[in-house]
């Protein structure tokens, strides 16, 4: 059987989220791979996958923080909110200022209403919306809380009646960055979208030491992947053999907290409820 542990991708552009899964699990030598949190193919970068009794963590890393660069061309609105879209409106961005646009991206930082994209990810009565929507169905997506901890413009540059910006993006999981694209050029009456982005970080896992060849990739061992992203505890004798019987213990933690045994091993994430903590997922038996 294969170790169980992360391995962090530096996606390459071109390649979908299920192809890097396919890959990884021929270099592993397991079919149980999963990855957390889709990356479309035109962007790259952190991409974390799991790898054997590690593919139970991602559903719980998919609640962190995600940093990201983009740039974004206002003047052009497309049917998928970035360039792999076909172009349906065009209007002259010549007249924007840096601050005109400096100012309409401030109005997206904090706790933001979104539109997912329509070619998202996010199932519509069964179904993914970008299935639907490509197979020429109106897609009707409601709006969801997400919260844009800081944006900021940097480069400009000026492309006749396009202004393409670079953005860098610190958010919570489930914002799409199409979007911000999207509403920032409603938002400034010209229609914009996505030219490129790059995913820089999902909670600790940061593009510093993400595998590139994606046929020899170094796994980081389940143990050491918990520990970095979550709070611990080492836990005594008699707290891990209850852990490993899935029992509840007296313990005050803050949040979602992973319990080691004294030798070091992984052995559960533990959540708050009352004066206790219960298990959330238990990784050994």
């Amino acid at each position: 059987m294969a170790e169980s542990g992360l391995v962090v991708v530096d996606k390459p552009a071109g390649m979908t989220s299920h192809d890097v899964v396919a890959r990884v699990r021929r270099a592993v030598g397991t079919r149980k791979v999963g990855h957390a949190g889709t990356l479309d193919p035109m962007a790259t970068g952190v991409l974390v996958l799991g790898v054997e009794r590690a593919t139970r963590l991602l559903g719980h890393l998919m609640l962190t923080e995600k940093t990201y660069s983009a740039t974004v061309r206002l003047g052009a609105a497309t049917t998928t909110d970035d360039a792999e879209g076909d172009v349906t409106a065009t209007t002259s961005a010549a007249h924007l200022t840096e601050d005109d646009v400096r100012t309409a991206l401030a109005a997206f930082e904090g706790e933001i209403e979104q539109v997912p994209s329509t070619v998202s990810a996010i199932k519509v009565d069964g179904q993914r919306a970008y299935a639907r929507a490509r197979a020429g169905e109106t897609v009707d997506l409601k709006p969801r809380s997400v919260t844009i901890r800081a944006i900021e413009a940097g480069e400009f540059r000026r492309d006749g009646d396009f202004l393409d910006l670079e953005i860098r993006v610190a958010c919570s999981s489930g914002t799409y960055i199409r979007a911000i694209a999207r509403d920032l050029g409603n938002a400034l009456g010209v229609g914009g979208h996505l030219t490129a982005l790059r995913r820089h970080s999902v909670g600790p896992f940061t593009l510093e030491g993400a595998n590139t060849d994606l046929d020899h990739v170094v796994l980081t061992p389940l143990a050491d992947a918990a520990r970095a992203a979550f709070p611990s505890y080492d836990l005594d004798a008699g707290q891990a053999q209850a852990v490993r019987y899935g029992r509840a213990l007296p313990l005050e933690i803050d949040g979602l907290t992973a319990v080691f045994a004294p030798g070091g091993e992984f052995l559960a994430l533990y959540r708050p409820e009352g004066d206790r903590a219960r298990p959330a997922a238990v990784f050994v038996g």
